[in-house]
C-alpha cells in the first residue's frame, strides 16, 4: 500500500535525540500508513544501520497504522537542512510529506490529527503544528524560550493573518505542491530562514493551516546557541524583507519589529541614564534640592529620563500579553527575568537586522 505520509527527518550529529524521535513516531496511534526517511546530512556521527535493522522492515505500528519502514539517505557532505529535506522528498512515496526536526518528539495523536485535517478538507495543502510549552529541564532559559514560542503561536499571533509559518519542527505539505514550488531554497547552508522563505512562496497560492492539536515536544537550548540563531535569522530575514518590502503575519510582523526597536531603546536609554548619574548629581543642589546651572542642569535631568522612560513604556505595552502569560505560568519573579531576557534578545535581533540591512545586495 502506498503510504499516506512520508516523514522526512534531516539528521546532523543528532545521535542524542534521533532515537527518541523515531520511538515517538512508532508510538503513533490511529495514524494512516507512513514511511520514515532520515537524511544523513554528512554527519560526523553517521547513523549505524544495524541500530535501525529492527525498524527497517514494514510492520504494523501501534494503533493499527502500517509503518512502511525506515530508510536512510546519506549525503556525501554537510549541505544544510534545506538540501537534506529536498533530497528526502525526492525519494518519498507518500501523498503528503511531514517534516520533523531531529530533536523533537511526536505526540501519539499528532499523525492521526494531521491526517484528519487533510481528509476532512481535500482543499488543504499545507499544515503547521506546534511545540508544547513544557520542558523537562528546570533551567530558566529553555523554559523562557518555550513560553516565548508558545505565547507567539497561541496568545499573540495575528489572528487576521491568512497563513502561518511553515515551521519545520512539525509541518506538512502535499508532495505535488512542494515539488511544483521547487522545495526549500538550497542557498541557505544552515537552519536560518529557509522555512520563512518557503512560507512566502506557499502563501502566494495557498493558505497554511495552523493546527494546535498537531504537537511535538521540543527541548530548547540554552542562551548562546539561541541568541546566535536570533542574530542570523534577523540577518537573513532582513534580506528577504528588502526584496518583498513588507512585513508579514508569520515570522516578523510590524508589531514585533516595533517591540525589538523599543527593547533596544530601553537598553540604550538605561545605559545612558546610568552613565549620566554623576552629572545629575553635579547639577543638583543637595541642600535645597533645586537644580542649578540653569538650562544645562535641566537638560541633564530631563533628557535621561525621557530617553529611558519613553521606550520602556512602549516596550512594556507591546509585551504586556507575554508578561501576563509568564506571570500566570511561572510567577512574577520569572516574568521579571523574562522581561530582562527579552531586552537582551532584542539587541541580538536588532544587531542581526542592522547587519543584514548594511549588506543588502552583497
Amino acid at each position: 500500500m502506498k503510504p499516506f505520509f512520508s516523514i522526512i527527518i534531516p539528521y546532523y550529529n543528532a545521535g542524542a535525540t534521533i532515537g527518541k524521535l523515531t520511538s515517538s513516531i512508532g508510538r503513533s496511534k490511529g495514524a494512516p500508513p507512513y514511511e520514515v526517511i532520515i537524511v544523513d546530512d554528512g554527519s560526523g556521527e553517521p547513523l549505524s544501520l544495524p541500530v535501525w535493522q529492527a525498524t527497517r522492515q514494514p510492520r504494523p505500528a501501534k494503533g493499527g497504522a502500517r509503518n512502511d519502514g525506515l530508510r536512510v539517505i546519506r549525503l556525501p557532505k554537510n549541505m544544510g537542512p534545506a538540501v537534506a529535506r529536498n533530497r528526502g522528498v525526492e525519494s518519498a512515496k507518500g501523498k503528503f510529506v511531514v517534516f520533523l526536526d531531529s530533536d523533537v518528539e511526536l505526540f501519539p495523536d499528532a499523525l492521526a490529527n494531521l491526517a484528519r485535517i487533510y481528509t476532512d478538507d481535500p482543499d488543504v495543502v499545507a499544515v503547521t503544528g506546534v511545540w508544547v510549552k513544557t520542558q523537562r529541564s528546570r533551567a530558566f532559559f529553555p523554559n523562557y524560550k518555550a513560553l516565548r514560542d508558545w505565547s507567539y503561536w497561541i496568545n499573540e499571533r495575528d489572528k487576521s493573518g491568512y497563513y502561518f509559518l511553515f515551521s519545520t519542527r512539525i509541518a506538512s505539505i502535499k508532495k505535488t505542491v512542494f515539488t511544483r514550488l521547487g522545495g526549500f531554497d538550497e542557498m541557505y547552508p544552515a537552519p536560518l530562514v529557509e522555512d520563512i522563505e518557503l512560507t512566502y512562496r506557499i502563501a502566494r497560492r495557498y493558505a497554511i493551516i495552523f493546527a494546535p492539536n498537531v504537537r511535538v515536544r521540543h527541548e530548547f537550548e540554552h542562551f548562546w546557541p539561541v541568541a546566535k540563531k536570533y542574530f542570523l535569522r534577523a540577518y537573513y530575514w532582513t534580506k528577504l524583507y528588502a526584496r518583498r518590502k513588507k512585513f508579514d503575519p508569520v515570522a516578523t510582523t510590524w508589531w514585533e519589529a516595533l517591540t525589538t526597536i523599543t527593547g533596544v531603546g530601553t537598553v540604550i536609554g538605561g545605559i545612558v541614564s546610568v552613565w549620566l548619574v554623576p552629572w545629575r548629581l553635579y547639577f543638583t543642589n543637595y541642600e535645597s534640592g533645586i537644580l542649578h546651572q540653569g538650562i544645562n542642569g535641566l537638560i541633564v535631568r530631563l533628557i535621561p529620563d525621557s530617553i529611558f522612560l519613553i521606550p520602556f513604556i512602549l516596550h512594556l505595552f507591546l509585551t504586556r500579553k507575554f508578561l501576563a502569560f509568564m506571570i500566570r505560568e511561572k510567577g512574577i519573579v520569572f516574568a521579571l527575568r523574562g522581561y530582562l531576557m527579552g531586552l537582551i534578545l532584542s539587541c541580538f535581533i536588532f544587531a542581526g537586522a542592522l547587519a543584514g540591512r548594511l549588506t543588502v545586495g552583497r
